[in-house]
């Protein structure tokens, strides 16, 4: 399905080096940001304590989050769990202050916007845990990269894959450049967007690359940059409805989600964006690049007029 057909390809590799110069740009202000300030990581990686309290009623998750930051607490993940009346809090570690008296603190705050509030549990997340996370998040990371880098050389060519690679820890290195710049909290479920932009962003690279090869096989007199030129411009409509319709999803949960799912939303938002803009202007001109030529996608070419080959002229 398309909502509109380009007749004439849009020339994007013309304009390549300027696109990749300020994707340089911006990958190399993301690195000093995560190096100079650093992710501001969340109770799950740093280690903290682990409350579930239970109300009579549906809890009030602003309120409750209003009581506690009037203790003087910053970035308190609170959320329900499980049901609307019971409500899970993540706390970070204070020095000097042991988790039953953050707890008890926290509960009597609690109480005192609504007498109804219940401590079912508690719990310390030592820092080891965090650590062991953050290793595992890691690994995690590694093994969708590689998974990906195989997939694309045995479905491609090698180059292909090393392109889409490159653009998609593009994408990742910016998202976490973002987090590092803003100070935002870096949890679990955005270590999870992230792991999920790259699935994204490289499902539009393979569509892309998937037209490349299909129009080396089509255009036999056309180069290599009129090729990509062709491929890009013809998967633009189909582009914008895929990557509009899961925008409008990724934004309604940013601005209706509330605080449990804002900084999750907004991952996948930065995500989406300059996951469209690296496998358009990262991914394919890194491969225009590295030469992608014609014989790497096509195994033969028949010669034209062999009066011995039946379909003399087709491309195999």
């Amino acid at each position: 399905m398309e909502f509109f057909k380009i007749r004439r390809d849009i020339p994007f590799m013309r304009h390549a080096l300027v696109f990749n110069a300020v994707s340089l740009i911006t990958f190399l202000a993301a690195v000093f940001f995560l190096f100079s300030r650093g992710l501001h990581l969340s109770v799950e990686f740093t280690g903290g304590t682990l409350m579930e309290v239970a109300y009579s009623q549906p809890a009030d998750l602003t309120q409750a989050r209003n009581a506690i930051a009037a203790l003087g607490y910053a970035d308190v993940q609170v959320q329900n769990f499980g049901t609307a009346r019971d409500v899970l809090i993540r706390l970070p570690a204070v020095k000097g202050v042991s988790s039953a008296q953050q707890s008890e603190k926290v509960l009597t705050a609690l109480k005192q916007a609504d007498a109804s509030a219940e401590l079912r549990r508690t719990e310390f997340v030592g820092p080891q845990v965090g650590d062991e996370l953050a290793a595992d998040g890691l690994k995690a990371l590694a093994f969708v990269v590689v998974g990906i880098m195989i997939y694309l050389a045995f479905r491609f060519e090698w180059k292909f894959a090393l392109a889409a690679i490159i653009a998609n820890l593009h994408d990742v290195i910016i998202i976490l450049g973002f987090f590092a710049f803003f100070q935002w909290e870096f949890s679990l479920p955005v270590l999870a967007a992230v792991l999920a932009v790259l699935g994204y962003s490289v499902n539009e690279s393979v569509v892309i690359f998937d037209r490349i090869r299909e129009n080396f096989r089509r255009f036999r007199k056309m180069d290599t940059v009129g090729i990509i030129d062709n491929a890009i411009t013809s998967t633009i409509s189909r582009t914008i409805i895929t990557h509009g319709c899961t925008q409008l999803m990724v934004l309604s949960m940013l601005l209706f989600g509330g605080a449990t799912l804002h900084y999750f939303a907004l991952a996948l938002t930065i995500g989406i964006l300059f996951g469209i803009y690296s496998s358009v202007f990262v991914a394919a001109a890194i491969a225009m690049w590295l030469g992608i030529r014609r014989e790497d996608l096509v195994k033969s070419v028949k010669k034209e007029g062999d009066p011995d080959d039946p379909n003399a002229g087709a491309v195999v």
